[in-house]
Order: structure tokens, then sequence, then C-alpha cells
């Protein structure tokens, strides 16, 4: 028997225009989620909207937010209660990162970007959580990256402390939720080929990474679902990212970090 749309749970998903947050949006709507789709541009989130709608059958909505901006996380929620849902399924993906150096970056545009990377997904978390604590079921993912785990380098400086912060603050989460049904779950993949480098002017410079290194959108996201709905705490996925991120985390670092820095210079773009 078909279900209604009172009945379907909801999955919300930030950075849904494209890449990795596409590919979430559609494996939720193919398991039957309706969906509420969130980035800044509209003309891509219509777009996938509509395809998710014709294709699967469910409620797809879409909202144009600037998650740099303090106010998006109530806004987002208003919108969503408004409608008369409630987030089951919270999928933070929204992400980019400053390829300049630090100083020769204006504080606005970090701080900007740590709205964007921390405090937007907290206080989404924050906005989710009590309503799937209440009803006993919940899914909360957030993309980190492979580089929580490394030592940082040149340019990108807030980038791995960010990514670190979500690892600590998901597990942590995890910790306190999964007993009651809810599983929270950090992502951290590799080297993704999706526009997120173009985003960030970094695409000559990424052109050179072998393909064998590179993970499709898909991949990724599959994986991420698939273990956070078995209540894992902290997921890398492809087989390639498994075998650096151990390595990053259990080589000693007076032997990694000279060995991370210098693959850092080569994406350091100065000021």
């Amino acid at each position: 028997m078909k279900t209604t749309v009172a009945e379907r749970k909801l999955a919300l998903i930030t950075g849904a225009s494209s890449g990795i947050g596409a590919a979430f949006a559609r494996i939720a709507a193919s398991k039957g989620f309706d969906v509420a789709l969130v980035a800044r541009r509209e003309d891509r989130l219509e777009s996938l909207a509509r395809d998710l709608s014709a294709e699967f059958g469910v409620t797809a909505r879409f909202r144009s937010t600037d998650l740099c901006d303090p106010e998006a996380p109530n806004s987002i929620c208003n919108w969503i209660n408004a409608a008369g849902r409630k987030v089951d399924v919270l999928i933070n993906n929204a992400g980019y990162s400053i390829p300049q150096s630090f100083a020769g970056t204006p504080l606005s545009k970090q701080l900007n970007y740590l709205e964007l990377s921390i405090t937007g997904p907290v206080a989404l978390c924050r906005h989710a959580l009590p309503g799937m604590i209440e009803r006993g079921w919940g899914r909360i993912i957030n993309l980190s990256s492979i580089t929580a785990f490394s030592n940082g380098g040149k340019g990108h400086t807030l980038y791995p402390a960010s990514k670190s912060f979500i690892v600590k603050f998901s597990q942590s989460l995890n910790a306190e939720v999964a007993a009651r049904g809810v599983f929270v779950t950090a992502v951290c993949p590799g080297f993704v080929d999706t526009e997120f480098q173009q985003a960030n002017n970094m695409a000559d410079k990424m052109s050179s990474t072998p393909k064998f290194l590179k993970q499709a959108a898909d991949e990724v996201a599959v994986e991420a679902w698939r273990r956070n709905d078995k209540g894992v705490e902290v997921v890398v996925p492809g087989f390639l990212p498994k075998i650096a991120a151990a390595t990053l985390k259990y080589v000693p670092e007076q032997i990694m970090t000279p060995l991370t820095r210098s693959a850092a210079e080569k994406y350091y773009v100065g000021d």
C-alpha cells in the first residue's frame, strides 16, 4: 500500500545542488524519503527536485539559502516546520575551502567559512535532534574529510581543523543518542571529483591527481548511507582512502608531518 506524505520520512540535505549532496538526495528519494534540498543555486535545486519527484514519486522541496548566513539554520527549520514536516534524516554536506593564506584572507571570509562548516551543522543538528529522539528514530550524516586526520599545511588553514571538529562532534553526539535510535556519522572522503575544486579555484592544480585516487560522489554517498544506517560513527569510503586514513592516524607525526606538508605545498596559492 502506498504511503501518504504524512507517513513518509523527510531527508534534509544541504549542499544538495551537485556532487555528493545530489547523490545523497537521489539515494534518499530512491528509498522513499521525501527530500528538502538546500543550497545557493536555485536553478540546480529546482531541476533536481523536479527529476526526483518524477522518477521516485516523492515530494521534493527546495530552498535557495546561503549557509554562511548565521540565520540560515533557523530559516531552514522554520521553512520545514511551516510545511508541517519534521526532519528524520539530516545530511550536513555543504562545504568549501579557502585556498589562500590565513593572513591574506579577510576575517569576514574566515568567519563565513566557520559559520557554514561548523556553526551551521551544529545548529541544524540541535534543531533536528529533539524530534528524532522523541520519535525514537533518526539519522545524521556530517561530511568531514580525510584531512581531518592530517597535520595541516600551507593554505586551506581552517579546513583540517573544521573537519576534525566534525569528526569529534559526530562521535560525541552518536555516543549520546545511538541507544535512543538516532545514528550520527562523520564521513571522511578522500579526493572526490566534484565541482568543489572549481568552486575553490583549484581545478587546475587538482587536475594532475591520478584517476585511481579519485572517488565518485555516488560511491561516497552509497557507502556513507549504508554504514550510517548500521550506526558506524566514522566512515572513510573507498579502499585507498581507508589506507590513507590509517596511515595518517597511526604513523608517527614526526614522519607524517613533513610528508603531508610537502603534499599541501602543491596546492598552496599564497595570498
